[in-house]
This record gives C-alpha cells, sequence and structure tokens, in this order.
C-alpha cells in the first residue's frame, strides 16, 4: 500500500511538473531597421509586458543598421535594469547588427546570432539626437569617439564579453561574422531559428535562474500603433515633405490671405517638423542654405531680375538639400528622387502661385467704390464746387469739380470722399 501511494505520488508530481514546465513563456519582439525613440519605447514597454506575463526571458530579434546613440542608451539602460533576461538574437540569416545594434547586442544578458549575420562597426558618426548640430570638429570628434570606446567597453565588461574587440568595434570599425563571433567570446550562442535558440537556452543560469525553454510558449509582443505611426515617420524624407508642406501652406497663405486651410496644414506640418528636428541630425548649413533659397525665390517676385534670384535660389535648395541630413549614414541620406523633384516643384510653385498671388495683391481694387476711380461718365447737371450730378456703377452719385463741368461733358473721378465724388473735366 505504501509502494502504491509513493508511486501515486510521484507521478503526479511528474505530471504536475510537466504542465508547469509547458506553461512556460518566453516573450519576443522584432526590431528591424534603425534604433530610434520609437524603438527604445517598443523595447522598454516590452521588457514590462514580459515581465507582466512571467516570461523565462524577453528574445529581442535584431537587424538594424545603427540609430541614435540617445536612444541606444536608453535600451542599454532598460536592459541593465531588467528583471526579465534579455536575449538578443541577430537574425534571420544575412542580417547585421551594425553600429548602435553592436552596442545593444553586448548589452544583452545573452547574445545570440544566426549563421551568415555580421556585428561590428560601431564607429560613431553623428552621436546624439540631431538637434541641428553643426558638423563637429576635430576635437569633438575625439571626444565623441573616446566617450563611445568607454561607453562600450563598461557594456562589454558588465556583461563578460570580449572587451578588447569591443573597442575595436568603435575605433576601428571592425566588424565580424557570426562564427568570429563566438570564436572571440562576442557572443554566447550560434542558432540556425527560434527554436534552435530555445532548446540552447534551455537550463541557462541567467540572472540568478535557470531558464526553462525549451518547449515554452512563444508569446510575441507586437509594436503599438503610436509606435508603429512614429517609427514609420521617424525618416528623413518624412521630415523634409513636412517642412516642404510648411513651407507651401504658410508661404501659400501670406500670399493669398484668407484661404485658410493652407495656413493651418502648414502650422501642422512646421510643428511636427521642428520636433523631427530634434531627433535626426539635421544640418544647419543645409537649413540655411534653403532658407536662403526661399528668401530669393521671394525677393525676385519683387525683383525684376530676369531670374538671376530664382536661378540662385534653384542651387541653393538643391545644395542645401543635399547637405540637410548627415549622408555618412544610409539610413540618414536623402534621396536624389526626393530632392530633385521637391526643387522643382519647389521652384514652379514660387514662380506661378506666389508670383501670381503677390501680384494680384499690388493690382488695383476691383471691387468696391475704389474701381470708380479714374472713370469717366457724363455730368448729368452743371457740376461745380458744391453740387452736381452724375451716375455711374448704376447708381447717382453727388460730384464736386473745382473747375465747373457742364451738363454732358465728360468727368473723370478721381477721389470718393464719403457719398461724394470729386470729379475733374476729363478734357481739363
Amino acid at each position: 500500500m505504501n509502494g502504491w501511494l509513493r508511486y501515486s505520488v510521484v507521478l503526479f508530481l511528474s505530471c504536475f511538473l510537466t504542465v508547469a514546465r509547458g506553461a512556460e513563456k518566453v516573450a519576443t519582439i522584432s526590431i528591424n531597421g534603425p534604433i530610434g525613440p520609437a524603438t527604445a519605447s517598443y523595447i522598454g514597454r516590452a521588457i514590462g509586458e514580459a515581465e507582466r506575463q512571467q516570461a523565462q526571458c524577453l528574445i529581442i530579434q535584431l537587424d538594424t543598421p545603427g540609430g541614435l546613440l540617445d536612444s541606444t542608451k536608453t535600451i542599454v539602460q532598460s536592459f541593465l535594469a531588467s528583471p526579465v533576461p534579455i536575449v538578443v538574437f541577430v537574425s534571420p540569416s544575412g542580417a547585421t547588427a551594425t553600429s548602435a545594434g553592436c552596442f545593444i547586442t553586448l548589452a544583452a544578458d545573452v547574445a545570440a546570432m544566426a549563421p551568415t549575420t555580421t556585428i561590428g562597426a560601431a564607429h560613431p558618426v553623428q552621436m546624439g539626437g540631431g538637434g541641428g548640430e553643426q558638423k563637429p570638429d576635430d576635437t569633438m570628434k575625439e571626444k565623441i569617439e573616446n566617450y563611445a570606446i568607454s561607453y562600450i567597453e563598461m557594456i562589454a565588461a558588465k556583461r563578460q564579453r570580449n572587451v578588447e574587440w569591443a573597442r575595436s568595434s568603435v575605433k576601428e570599425s571592425a566588424s565580424i561574422t557570426a562564427d568570429k563571433a563566438l570564436e572571440l567570446k562576442v557572443v554566447e550562442l550560434l542558432a540556425q531559428d527560434m527554436n534552435d535558440l530555445l532548446a540552447q537556452l534551455q537550463d541557462r543560469e541567467v540572472k540568478g535562474q535557470k531558464l526553462q525553454t525549451k518547449g515554452a510558449t512563444v508569446v510575441e509582443i507586437g509594436m503599438s500603433v503610436p509606435e508603429q505611426v512614429f517609427q514609420r515617420l521617424w525618416r528623413p524624407e518624412v521630415m523634409f515633405i513636412l517642412m516642404l508642406i510648411a513651407v507651401y501652406g504658410i508661404i501659400g497663405e501670406l500670399s493669398n490671405p484668407g484661404a485658410i486651410l493652407p495656413g493651418v496644414l502648414g502650422a501642422v506640418a512646421l510643428v511636427l517638423a521642428l520636433y523631427m528636428s530634434a531627433i535626426l541630425p539635421v544640418n544647419v548649413a543645409g537649413l540655411a542654405l534653403i532658407g536662403l533659397a526661399l528668401i530669393l525665390f521671394v525677393t525676385d517676385v519683387f525683383t525684376p531680375s530676369h531670374g538671376i534670384l530664382t536661378g540662385g535660389g534653384i542651387v541653393a535648395f538643391l545644395i542645401g538639400s543635399l547637405m540637410l541630413f548627415d549622408r555618412a549614414e544610409p539610413y540618414f541620406r536623402l534621396s536624389l528622387g526626393y530632392i530633385i523633384p521637391a526643387t522643382i516643384v519647389t521652384a514652379l510653385f514660387f514662380i506661378f502661385i506666389v508670383g501670381k498671388g503677390l501680384g494680384a495683391q499690388r493690382l488695383p481694387a476691383r471691387v468696391g467704390v475704389e474701381t470708380m476711380i479714374g472713370q469717366a461718365v457724363p455730368a448729368l447737371t452743371r457740376i461745380d464746387a458744391t453740387s452736381g450730378k452724375v451716375f455711374i456703377e448704376g447708381e447717382y452719385w453727388n460730384a464736386v469739380s473745382e473747375v465747373p463741368i457742364a451738363v454732358g461733358q465728360l468727368a473723370e473721378v478721381v477721389a470718393v470722399r464719403g457719398l461724394t465724388l470729386q470729379v475733374q473735366s476729363k478734357t481739363s
């Protein structure tokens, strides 16, 4: 009887542990593209969600060309403070963890790579959130580089990874394949896919606990709608388009007062463009050239320069657009497919729309009493300094003239004073 009871207890515990193990969860997210504020927000929220679900770990599938240091620092800090084990998996095959991606991979509790992936090239090109800084001088470049080196060395030492290679990834832009990264102890695991990774993570001790990942339920945490929108908007071409909408809208409203809609759209686009300029690496020189181009376009409307100012504006706008963003990094480059059409459209906008609008404002009034000035009509009665009558614009008007005008003689309107017209003889 005791043997049967013992067997029943063992069977019950075995079934309980099997069920418990089957209920284990592994949270996962995918990062594919530049590292920016939306990415940092997404990762921070995912860590909180993984903790709430009591996941064994959070696996971040990473494929990035790099990004902003401010966002990278936020991500690294969230990794170091996370109660949930963080696993960064550079995948699928062909993926890269370049620049900011190298910092993020080295900061994970467990770093893994798929075959034929690469990591490295972490030398800083443009560190920080943009905000319109000018190109740094040699002293500033050296300070930025030294900071990046010390930062990545701190991360690698914290995670007990190859500090010397981490240093070379910044100082010499070193880049290595997954096999070499495993050999140099830059990463711990080389996995074919997610299932292979989960199998290799089984019973691995991280943050004082053994991971139970084999056969665990994989729960994918997706981006929220605001994160998806901002991730798509956080691109140089989007800011460039917003900047153009702001220019067209505001100047269109000024040249055609009362339209309202162009002014509202321009103001909204301007606010969004200014917000994005604090994140993207905007070059002040490029921005100044675009501003100069707009001034030349507007000036040419008022000055008979025979198109010289417009030609200068086109050249300034084209060069300014090319210089507007940091072109050293591929994801900060503004394509000529945007720049050339934008230059043509902007030039045409100022030549035709703004030019016609401002020109129309300088034309004589075509409605109201001012339209009567300059018209000549026959006098209905004798017009002198005190009295007289004319018929104009379908109405009878009082008229006065310093020189008397006989009945039937043409009287030219020279001024309107209340309900009385000041006229003069057409022949005088």
